[in-house]
């Protein structure tokens, strides 16, 4: 585990070096996603046996923390790149340790197009496979990614598929119209698909009915997607705070009337950041019991457990939100007037908070909290929860 993270610890270190520049240029991450590829973090989750690191999901989390605390739109896609890999492995089907293998051995990249918030991609049959037609607005790293995991409903049927692809298929095509406040190195623009084929060999799986047993591990997908929003989340109210400790020991001035010669001897400043770190610590160890409780559910899942899940990635996700946006917010409080310098980008962490936080309403989670808590009901199977 050290050496992972390790590892990570030195990916994030280069990151952080031109964090800000790189974020003020805004231009697709393939460099950053050939620094995850070189480090090798890349197939941490893939088993050993299969030619990966062999890890498991509490440490790959502490890995993304520790990415996203550097630079938040990488945490963003290592974490949707190691959940859309371990996708495959939902479904049950021989293709997924085929998949892992390839994976670890070309050390791809991957991402996702299933937003189900947008229209529903169409599956047309076709002679050794099927069409995939329509347009996703948003897809976190497809455009810089290897292979893809897509899903969607069958013209015929009206069922709903998942399937893999190579990013690069003809018919293909990435929009690159992400320009938004945060997450600018997310590659989080919209993709078109036009006549692509899917041999049917590449069929991971389709959605189970009600009843089907395999429902409740299928709809774990969704609460792996909040985790690690979460995760981010913390990760970046991490990195807000770490700038923050730092620009104050270095660079902050003393208030005349504090009666100390250092800023870092304000009373004031002092337990501010005190504050600050008691609750960002908080946040993680909630954020770190959600992981534990995530990869106890992707071993053995039932109703129940995954109910209880549900509730806990709610907490969670409602607690990060408002860490990660107060830290991001009151880090100025605590380092002064002139550290607003856009020299020094401490605007970043709340420009990629406030924009991730967005993903879906928070206020939604408060309440499936609060009706667990007075009513005993778990949180309903949707794309967001």
């Amino acid at each position: 585990m050290s050496d992972w993270l390790a590892v990570a610890a030195g990916v994030a270190g280069k990151l952080r070096e031109d964090a800000v520049a790189r974020e003020e240029r805004g231009a697709e991450p393939h460099a950053e996603i050939e620094l995850l590829r070189e480090s090798g973090l890349l197939h941490l989750l893939v088993p050993a046996e299969s030619g990966g690191g062999g890890g498991d999901w509490p440490l790959a989390h502490r890995v993304i923390r520790r990415i996203a605390a550097a630079d938040g739109s990488l945490g963003h896609l290592l974490g949707y790149h190691y959940f859309q890999l371990w996708r495959t492995r939902l479904f049950d089907t021989p293709i997924a340790e085929r998949l892992e293998r390839d994976s670890a051995a070309g050390n791809w990249f991957w991402a996702g197009v299933s937003n189900p918030r947008d229209a529903a991609l169409e599956l047309r049959p076709a002679d050794g496979g099927f069409t995939v037609h329509g347009k996703k607005f948003f897809a976190t790293g497809a455009s810089v990614a290897d292979h893809l995991i897509v899903s969607g409903t069958w013209t015929d049927s009206g069922r709903k598929a998942t399937f893999t692809l190579p990013a690069r298929t003809d018919g293909i095509r990435f929009l690159g119209d992400w320009h938004n406040l945060g997450q600018r190195l997310s590659a989080s623009g919209g993709v078109e698909f036009t006549d692509v084929f899917v041999p049917e060999s590449e069929v991971l799986g389709t959605q189970p009915v009600d009843g089907d047993p395999r429902q409740w591990r299928d709809s774990l997908a969704p609460l792996g997607f909040q985790l690690l929003l979460a995760q981010v989340q913390v990760g970046i109210a991490g990195g807000a705070l770490a700038e923050g400790a730092r620009y104050t020991t270095g660079n902050s001035r003393a208030w005349p009337l504090s009666g100390v010669d250092r800023a870092a001897d304000d009373p004031h400043v002092l337990a501010a950041y005190g504050t600050l770190a008691s609750r960002l610590t908080a946040a993680e160890l909630l954020v770190d019991a959600a992981a534990a409780a995530f990869d106890d559910a992707a071993r053995e899942v039932d109703e129940h457990r995954r109910g209880e899940l549900g509730v806990l990635l709610s907490k969670a996700k409602v607690v990060t939100t408002e860490v990660s946006l107060e830290i991001a917010n009151r880090v100025f409080e605590v380092t002064g007037a002139r550290a607003t310098g856009a020299q020094y980008g401490l605007d970043r962490f709340w420009r990629n908070a406030r924009t991730l936080t967005l993903h879906d309403p928070v206020v939604y989670k408060a309440t499936e909290v609060g009706r667990h808590l007075l009513d005993g009901e778990f949180p309903p199977i949707t794309g967001y929860s």
